[in-house]
């Protein structure tokens, strides 16, 4: 699964901007994440056409950044994050990115990035979706 990140300042009406312009080249967000910290913000989307989507963030003034995320499914029940999450401590493995997707009948399905995504993909073979 690919992902975009976009790192801005956090203000009123960045979301619009940003949703606006993916609208205009008619590409379907699938799901959108948004964090503010202080003055930035941090948004990761998952959409239907990603070049469109990558082309039409381009004529923003926001810099997206795409990486590919690779889906795990966990029990979900307290430790199980944990249990993925000591395997890449251990492979000593820095992530990029983690998201909690989705939640729901017992399973969580999670989006996990980092720059070692065939490394990665080996200790959580038992849990990958994608």
């Amino acid at each position: 699964m690919k992902q975009i990140t976009i790192v801005c300042e956090s203000r009123p009406g960045v979301m619009a901007e940003i949703v606006t312009a993916l609208d205009t080249a008619e590409v379907r967000l699938e799901s959108l994440d948004a964090e503010s910290f202080g003055s930035s913000g941090v948004i990761i989307l998952r959409v239907d056409r990603y070049d469109e989507a990558l082309q039409a963030l381009a004529r923003t003034p926001y810099r997206a950044i795409s990486e590919d995320a690779m889906l795990v499914q966990i029990d979900d029940k307290p430790g199980e994050l944990a249990r993925i999450m000591q395997r890449f401590g251990e492979a000593e493995i820095n992530l990029r990115s983690i998201h909690i997707v989705r939640r729901d009948a017992g399973k969580s399905i999670v989006a996990i990035s980092t720059r070692r995504t065939e490394e990665a993909r080996e200790l959580v073979k038992d849990v990958l979706i994608s």
